[in-house]
């Protein structure tokens, strides 16, 4: 099943983003790699693809997962988490509809 990961990440966390972002992505590319991740991305702080010094304030992950177990497990492992990036993690089921 999907489930969506919506993070939402603490004040100024840009140089802590930068810091892990080699590992998050990492696992990301894994995901991509096993055929299990529908989308990924961070959301810019700013109407801007590139917000630079903005930063970002948060990031959205749906991915195939065995159950809502598994998906929690995954996310509360992301290297933003242990780097101190998100302030809060919400992780649900997910059904995609379109396209």
């Amino acid at each position: 099943m999907l489930y969506a990961i919506i993070s939402e990440d603490v004040k100024d966390s840009l140089e802590k983003r930068k810091a892990a972002r080699p590992d998050h992505l990492a696992r990301l590319e894994t995901l991509r790699d096993e055929g299990r991740l529908v989308l990924a991305g961070p959301h810019p702080a700013i109407d801007a693809d590139n917000p630079g010094d903005a930063g970002f304030t948060g990031s959205l992950v749906v991915a195939e997962f065995a159950d809502l177990e598994a998906a929690r497990a995954w996310a509360d492992a992301d290297p933003y988490m242990s780097a101190g990036v998100y302030a809060k993690v919400t992780v649900k089921p997910f059904k995609k509809v379109l396209p």
